[in-house]
């Protein structure tokens, strides 16, 4: 069994008993070198290992090497939230981790602001690109920014200055619950230098566009080479391939990214992997990926050669190189039980493939067209794009 304890700004003396005897009766005692120092000699005389950076690499190790006797783990605030107690959850298992959680800096910052901790969305950038960032962000709503270091606050005032939400208020938390306290507002447009310390959260009271999470962004969110699935269509391949929190796509023939880069978007766990043979369009789709709030996208090269030791996705879409052979029969082998595949075709060949997929595998076959107004002299005419035949299966 491994304690793991929270500790705030206000160290020792802010700890609950129950979690002040954990650190007592422990022989080895692992945390970072503030949170050691945070501990009084007189409380503890065991041995005190310091997190190395990177961490993920040793901790197996760190922890193997003290199995033996008693150990207790410091952990920032509340282990539970986006903290290390979730990590050792996960490799460890619940039953072997005992959790002693100290308010989270989310918990903290709206009890000094004011704001409903249900009500906030939160998104941490600790080890994360400032990019990602950008779906919580729209006009009214309220979001708390995990800072990684003191600098935090002037990637997240320019991007937000970048995106049309310069006029937004910002106020940074510094030492929360500390005796060194430091609460700081300005507007995102008006903030200058960093962080007054690197332990601090970023509030940000959104001022500025109106953004949706919906799939069908405009077409013109998306650079590339025109290889794009068009937003109508894309609205209702989303729709078919339903991503759900936790889940991950495979995007077979990834074009602009565009299908991929909108089911992240759903909801922050969504995870896809983009297959495209193409380096030039796999730029595109990284740069895509990054202005819409998704860096973590993962691209990878021709299907189905990379599909490697992945881990079998929960949906598949193909939009291209429907008629390579085997393509579809490696991603239907290779898609989860239960997962759904999606295949859109344009031209009559690979709409009579997915015809006799459908003929074999039964789902849903379905044909889309759709007409765009535009000018025609003084008038207007509808004017078609090509037609889109659909398939959806659950394997």
């Amino acid at each position: 069994m491994i304690d793991v304890v929270g500790i705030g700004a206000d160290g020792w003396s802010g700890l609950a008993d129950a979690s002040k005897r954990a650190v007592a009766s422990a022989e080895v005692l692992f945390g970072s070198a503030r949170q050691l120092d945070s501990v009084p000699p007189t409380e503890f005389a065991g041995r005190r290992v310091q997190w190395p950076s990177p961490l993920m690499p040793a901790l197996t190790r760190l922890l193997a090497d003290h199995e033996n006797s008693p150990r207790c783990v410091l952990a920032s605030g509340d282990p539970m939230f986006f903290g290390i107690g979730t990590t050792l959850v996960r490799m460890l298992g619940a039953e072997n981790i005992r959790v002693l959680p100290h308010p989270s800096s989310a918990s903290l910052a709206c009890a000094r602001l004011g704001w409903a901790v249900n009500d906030v969305e939160v998104v941490s950038l600790v080890a994360r690109q400032p990019s990602s960032l950008i779906p919580a962000l729209t006009h009214g709503r309220r979001v708390l920014v995990l800072s990684e270091d003191e600098q935090s606050i002037s990637r997240v005032t320019q991007l937000l200055c970048d995106n049309g939400f310069g006029q937004s208020s910002v106020t940074v938390l510094a030492q929360l619950g500390g005796p060194d306290e430091t609460v700081v507002t300005a507007t995102a447009e008006s903030w200058t230098g960093e962080a007054p310390d690197p332990l601090n959260v970023i509030a940000v009271d959104v001022v500025g566009a109106r953004t949706s999470r919906v799939p069908g962004l405009p077409d013109e969110c998306y650079s590339g080479d025109g290889q794009l699935t068009k937003n109508e269509i894309r609205a209702l391949t989303l729709a078919a391939l339903a991503p759900a929190a936790g889940e991950t796509l495979w995007d077979v023939g990834g074009g602009s990214g565009s299908i991929s880069i909108e089911w992240m978007r759903t909801h922050p766990s969504c995870r896809a992997d983009i297959f495209e043979q193409s380096s030039e369009r796999s730029k595109f789709i990284s740069a895509n990926a990054a202005a819409l709030g998704v860096p973590s996208l993962r691209i990878h090269g021709r299907a189905p050669e990379s599909f490697g030791d992945l881990a079998s996705p929960d949906a598949v879409f193909v939009g291209g190189g429907v008629t390579e052979p085997g393509l579809l029969d490696a991603c239907w082998d290779r898609l989860a039980e239960g997962g759904r595949m999606v295949v859109n075709a344009v031209t009559a060949e690979s709409e009579s493939l997915i015809l006799q997929w459908y003929s074999r595998k039964g789902g849903v076959m379905k044909k889309f067209q759709v007409y765009r107004a535009d000018a025609l002299g003084s008038f207007t005419a509808w004017r078609p794009q090509l037609p889109v035949a659909q398939w959806v299966a659950t394997k």
